[in-house]
C-alpha cells in the first residue's frame, strides 16, 4: 500500500466513524438523558440503579432476553469489584455488551465481503430478502456502490415484480452506480429474473450478483415457495447459489424487527443481516439485541442517506460509538 492510499483510508476510515457517530446520536442522546437521570445523586451501583438501568435497556429496544444477560453480567461485576461507582457505569456498561457479543459464536462480526466475493471464473451471489418498506431496494442499491467503488463487476437482478416501484427504483439505483440491471418488469416470473441475472453475470464475469425479492409476509407458505423456486432456478446456473440471503431490517421498528427476522427464518434460510435506518431512531439498542438473541451474524448497518451510509458492522466500533459521550 503506497502512501497516499493509506492516508485516503485512513480519511475513509474517520469519515465513516463521524457518520456512524452521527447516526446513533439519537440512540445516545436518548439513552444517556435517562441514564444521567436515573443516577442522579447516587454514587454506588445498587439494585435500584440496576432496575433503572434494566428498564432504560428494554426501552432501548436492546430486548428483554439480552437485557436480562446485561444486568446479570454488571451484577456479578458489582459483587465481585465490592464498589462500582455510578460514574463508571457507562464504561462498565459498554465493556459487558462487548464481551457479550464476543461471547455469542452467532454473532461473528462481519467479514469483508469484498473478500468472500473474490470467486475467480464465478461470482458471488446474494439473494436479499426482506418486507416492503425496510430499505431493502436502497440497500441493495448501496451495496452495489459499495463493491462497483471497489473495482468489482456487479449484476442486479430486479426478481421483486410484484411492484412496479421496485423494479424501478433498482433500475434508478443500478444507472446511478452503473451498473447492469436484468429487468422483466412488473408481474412476471421472479425465477427467470434471476435465471437471467445470473446468466449475465457469468457472460461478462462478475464478481457479484445480488437479487432484489419480494416481501410479502402475510402469506408465510407463498413466500416460501417462492423464495425456493428462485433457489432452484439459481442452481442451474450455479449449483451452490445464492452463497448469501441477506435480510434487510428496519431498525427504527425496533423490537418488530427482531420478530420480522424469526418469521423470515422460518420462511428461507438467512445467512445474514442488515439493519437499516438506524440514522432516524433512537432504538440503536436492538442492534444488540438481534445480534445477541440470533444465530445470525449482523454485516451491514445504514446510519444514513448518502449511498457510503452502508457500513460493516463491527460490534467493537457500533459499541464503542452507541456509548460514546
Amino acid at each position: 500500500m503506497g502512501l497516499f492510499d493509506f492516508f485516503k483510508k485512513d480519511k475513509e476510515s474517520k469519515e465513516q466513524q463521524a457518520s456512524l457517530d452521527k447516526g446513533l446520536e439519537k440512540s445516545k442522546t436518548s439513552f444517556f438523558d435517562q441514564l444521567s437521570k436515573a443516577v442522579v445523586g447516587k454514587s454506588t451501583v445498587d439494585e435500584a440503579v440496576l432496575d433503572d438501568l434494566e428498564t432504560l435497556l428494554v426501552h432501548a429496544d436492546v430486548g428483554i432476553d439480552t437485557t436480562v444477560k446485561v444486568i446479570d453480567r454488571i451484577e456479578k461485576r458489582v459483587a465481585r469489584d465490592k464498589y462500582v461507582s455510578t460514574a463508571d457505569l457507562d464504561r462498565i456498561l459498554r465493556e459487558e455488551i462487548v464481551e457479550l457479543l464476543d461471547a455469542n459464536s452467532g454473532a461473528t462480526g462481519s467479514r469483508a465481503i469484498l473478500d468472500r466475493a473474490d470467486r475467480p471464473g464465478q461470482p458471488f451471489v446474494i439473494m436479499v430478502v426482506g418486507v416492503n418498506g425496510v430499505g431493502k431496494t436502497t440497500t441493495i442499491g448501496k451495496l452495489a456502490h459499495r463493491f462497483h467503488s471497489a473495482g468489482k463487476k456487479v449484476v442486479l437482478g430486479a426478481a421483486d415484480t410484484f411492484r412496479a416501484a421496485a423494479v424501478d427504483q433498482l433500475i434508478i439505483w443500478g444507472q446511478r452506480v452503473g451498473v447492469p440491471v436484468i429487468s422483466h418488469g412488473m408481474n412476471t416470473d421472479p425465477a427467470a429474473v434471476a435465471f437471467d441475472a445470473m446468466q449475465k453475470g457469468l457472460e461478462m464475469g462478475a464478481d457479484v450478483v445480488i437479487i432484489d425479492t419480494a416481501g410479502r409476509l402475510h402469506n408465510k407458505v407463498n413466500l416460501m415457495n417462492e423464495l425456493s423456486k428462485i433457489k432452484r432456478v439459481m442452481q442451474k446456473v450455479i449449483p451452490d447459489a445464492p452463497h448469501e440471503v441477506l435480510l434487510v431490517l428496519d431498525g427504527s421498528t425496533g423490537q418488530n424487527a427482531f420478530l420480522q427476522a424469526k418469521e423470515f427464518t422460518k420462511a428461507t434460510e438467512v445467512t445474514a443481516l442488515a439493519v437499516t435506518k438506524l440514522d432516524g431512531t433512537a432504538k440503536g439498542g436492538v442492534v444488540i439485541g438481534i445480534s445477541d438473541q440470533l444465530s445470525i451474524p449482523v454485516r451491514y448497518i445504514g446510519v444514513g442517506e448518502k449511498m457510503t451510509d452502508l457500513q460493516l458492522f463491527d460490534r467493537h466500533t457500533f459499541v464503542n460509538s452507541l456509548f460514546k459521550k
